[in-house]
């Protein structure tokens, strides 16, 4: 049995022959449908100069997300803090939480989420475009937050009206930050599935009680798509594995069609990568599913879960949420 809440990670993924309008309409009605279902949280993350990905705006687009809604959750996972000054980000995100109060997450991330030319695209600069100042602008965003005003500077909206706060991470090192700062942690298992364990275990032991959490709070995102048999699901990763090929390959485009992946022949080596990509997934009818989620959750003792399934059809996807929701979470 499944008993932790579900919650969603979604991409806004911009179809094959389709514009990046199109998938930010069908992120609108994807919220729409996994709220109407019961998930808890609907994310957006922050991407850049990917052709396949519209979420390239996570504040914007949430904007739009929770007026489109009423009671799911909405969050980014995240913003790539690397890239924006923390005062904008306190701002957008205490707007956020003034206009919808007690619905806003603020997943916040240390990757630039691109690569680096594009980062200094970004940031318009060749400094500040590392990791190494993350825990110092980490400190000034929750210090607007919380009143401390930063320099002198009050951010408004922003003093008072702080949203949900997490630390997003793919390796050991936001573990122990999130938990040095009392934090609530989500761990990328779909990005980085053989570190989960050990980022978790660090967490948990470095823990520290604060004003946000008495206890440990963890969460785990996983690539999921669940169909009504084995071989749909089968069918419909199809688009999903291209599109990692692709992106590996320093090729990155919009997300190829089911009849562009069926055409593709992939080499032995492709064929390596895409099961080896495979290896952290969750793929197949109900019973499978479930299968390898409550297997996961043994591992990984995660207090919550956020599913991220990439498909080409809207209907296909949201067909996935509805049967992890009512036939695997049972």
């Amino acid at each position: 049995m499944i008993d932790v809440p579900l919650s969603v990670l979604d991409l806004a993924p911009v179809q094959s022959g389709h514009t990046a309008g199109e998938a930010l309409d069908a992120t609108t009605e994807l919220a729409r449908r996994t709220e109407a279902l019961g998930y808890r949280r609907f994310w957006v993350a922050e991407h850049h100069n990917m052709p396949g990905i519209a979420s390239s705006a996570p504040s914007v687009l949430l904007a739009h997300l929770a007026a489109a809604t009423s009671t799911i959750r909405v969050g980014s996972g995240g913003v790539m803090l690397p890239n924006h000054a923390p005062l904008v980000v306190a701002e957008q995100f205490g707007t956020l939480h003034a206009l919808h109060p007690g619905r806003i997450d603020l997943g916040i991330g240390r990757a630039p989420g691109t690569d680096q030319a594009t980062a200094r695209a970004l940031r318009r600069t060749e400094n500040g475009l590392s990791a190494e100042s993350f825990p110092q602008e980490l400190s000034a965003l929750l210090g607007y937050f919380r009143g401390a005003d930063p320099g002198g500077i009050a951010a408004t909206p922003g003093r008072g009206e702080e949203p949900e706060i997490w630390l997003l991470g793919s390796s050991g090192y936001s573990a122990q930050v999130a938990a040095v700062l009392g934090l609530p942690f989500a761990f990328a298992h779909h990005i980085s599935p053989d570190n989960t364990e050990p980022a978790l275990a660090l967490y948990r032991e470095h823990f520290r009680p604060s004003q946000w959490l008495a206890h440990p709070h963890t969460m785990v995102a996983v690539a999921a798509i669940c169909a009504d048999t084995d071989e749909r699901a089968e069918t419909l990763a199809g688009p999903r594995d291209l599109a990692f090929l692709n992106l590996v390959r320093g090729t990155p485009r919009a997300l190829p069609t089911p009849e562009e992946a069926a055409a593709f022949q992939p080499s032995a080596h492709e064929r390596a990568f895409i099961q080896q990509r495979r290896a952290g997934q969750l793929l197949g009818a109900p019973d499978t599913v479930r299968d390898q989620l409550s297997e996961l959750l043994r591992r990984t003792e995660a207090d919550e879960l956020m599913i991220n399934t990439l498909v080409y059809d809207l209907d296909d996807r949201a067909r996935s949420f509805e049967l992890l929701r009512e036939k695997v979470s049972v």
